[in-house]
């Protein structure tokens, strides 16, 4: 039996490919990071050419990489950037213009309409989401009344629209599957999580047709064949890339919670077959599962988590390597006063303020680049903190630990100083890849090469735990200066 299993994982800044074995262990991966596009400020998009291109050329790289025959990969497994926007032409698969990226701000014009005119509870009780550039529902919108022609073509079914997940299969199946999954279609703020369905009235409010839209199914089935080096393999999973790592994590049960420190920080609780309505700025979600039901989250997103690390490389130009932050950032106690809000694209969970920008507070003559290096680095996980207290107000559910999983997680100051900020364990995977793993979990049960989750949670180890150990008197200290620097940054662009 075929015992491998191959994650396409097309991230904001990279596109991966990671070949498992069915122990669970990596055989062989393969990176390329791809141009980010900045057209005007707030603006962020990708080609999504490149983004095929780069997702195909790791695809060939890790399995030449492997050496194994392609006949023993038994399934494909997708996990994809969310939220981020592609249209194309149907008969030519020619995108109308580039990707629309999920940090990208552009629209929040549309989402003031959408809100001056009532909708937005409506949107909270449809979507669980709360109204705000970040999804692509306003980024469709964007498109059809932005791009020449644009809205013609897609009335007379001439358009398709996708996430991420959905350009790579329509792409990896030669035009034949246009189909994306029940965790990513919870994120366009067009579909309703209770129905399962396309919701019309939002449709309506958005001017966007039906028909460009793709099919939704579950995460895990198979959806359709590539060509491997002239072998047919199934593609049996998808799963936005927050939603695989909660699945990666193996938090099948209610409660249990991970976050992953990627570009963007994304705390997932696992909530059952109960979808909470948040009251502290979280989103209600649909989770990965291979039942017929779904299974809910409730969500907390920071737009800026790892990125402010990129911003300190490629902006500042303070570290060659972002690796090397930690080396900078642990020559110094402390950050001598100094708060980071790097709110460079508006704030997310629990603020949801698109106006927001960043700033850097408590600056004196004393300070370093080290100090801000380490402000920096404390700015990620002050921000998760503040979504894992609203996910406690939500559920009156207390979160006695965390795993961790992104590749800031292997910054140990970061998670010792996220320990301590929250007063909680801290855990974190053998296996780092958890959003490749949970892809491949997905598809690897669609192809039977594993039984259930049960299984899958026998195999899975923990590799390290950082346990707390900061004052009490001084960690309330730290959480009262970092909220005073939240506040100078909220609402500085309107």
């Amino acid at each position: 039996m075929p015992k491998y299993i191959l994650s396409l994982d097309q991230g904001t800044t990279s596109s991966r490919a990671v070949l498992f074995d069915d122990k669970q262990s990596i055989v062989s991966l393969a990176q390329k990071e791809y141009t980010q596009i900045y057209p005007r400020e707030g603006w962020v998009e990708h080609d999504p050419m490149e983004i095929y291109s780069s997702q195909m050329s790791v695809m060939m790289e890790a399995v030449a990489q492997s050496g194994i025959n392609v006949k023993d990969i038994a399934a494909i497994g997708i996990t994809n950037q969310r939220e981020t926007t592609i249209v194309w032409e149907k008969a030519t698969g020619k995108p109308v213009c580039n990707a629309i990226v999920w940090q990208c701000r552009r629209t929040a014009d549309i989402i003031e309409r959408l809100t001056s005119q009532g909708l937005k509870e409506t949107i909270r009780e449809k979507t669980g989401l709360i109204p705000d550039a970040y999804f692509s529902g306003s980024k469709i919108a964007w498109i059809l009344e932005n791009i020449e022609g644009a809205r013609g073509k897609a009335k007379r079914g001439e358009l398709l629209f996708g996430t991420v997940d959905t350009w790579l299969l329509w792409k990896l199946t030669d035009g034949k599957v246009h189909i994306t999954d029940y965790t990513n279609a919870s994120r366009t703020m067009i579909f309703n999580i209770h129905t399962l369905k396309w919701d019309d009235d939002l449709l309506k409010a958005l001017e966007i047709p039906k028909e460009m839209l793709p099919e939704v199914r579950s995460s895990s089935e198979i959806y359709g064949y590539t060509g491997v080096q002239g072998v047919d393999v199934p593609i049996a999973g998808i799963a936005g890339d927050q939603q695989a790592a909660l699945f990666g994590q193996c938090c099948f049960e209610t409660g249990e919670v991970k976050n992953t420190y990627g570009t963007g920080c994304f705390l997932l609780m696992n909530t059952g077959e109960q979808a909470y309505s948040s009251k502290s700025g979280l989103i209600t979600t649909i989770a990965a599962g291979t039942g017929a039901k779904p299974i809910y989250a409730l969500e907390g997103s920071v737009f800026t988590g790892g990125a402010v690390v990129q911003w300190l490389r490629d902006g500042l130009r303070v570290i060659p390597e972002s690796r090397d932050i930690e080396y900078h950032a642990a020559k110094v106690e402390n950050t001598g006063g100094v708060y980071f809000v790097p709110a460079f694209t508006g704030l997310g969970s629990p603020y949801w303020d698109m106006y927001a920008r960043g700033c850097i507070v408590g600056i004196t003559r004393g300070t370093t680049r080290e100090h801000i290096m380490r402000a920096a680095l404390e700015s990620i996980a002050y921000q998760s903190h503040d979504m894992i207290r609203a996910m406690e107000n939500d559920t009156d559910m207390q979160i006695p630990e965390l795993k961790a999983d992104g590749g800031a997680s292997v910054n140990k100051l970061l998670m010792q100083f996220q320990a301590d900020i929250c007063a909680k364990k801290v855990h974190l995977p053998k296996i780092s890849e958890s959003t490749s793993l949970g892809a491949a979990y997905l598809a690897g049960l669609a192809a039977g090469v594993w039984k259930d989750t049960e299984e899958l949670k026998k195999q899975w180890r923990t590799e390290k735990t950082y346990n707390p150990n900061m004052e009490e008197e001084k960690r309330k200290t730290l959480l009262h200066n970092w909220n005073k620097a939240i506040g100078r940054s909220l609402n500085w662009a309107e």
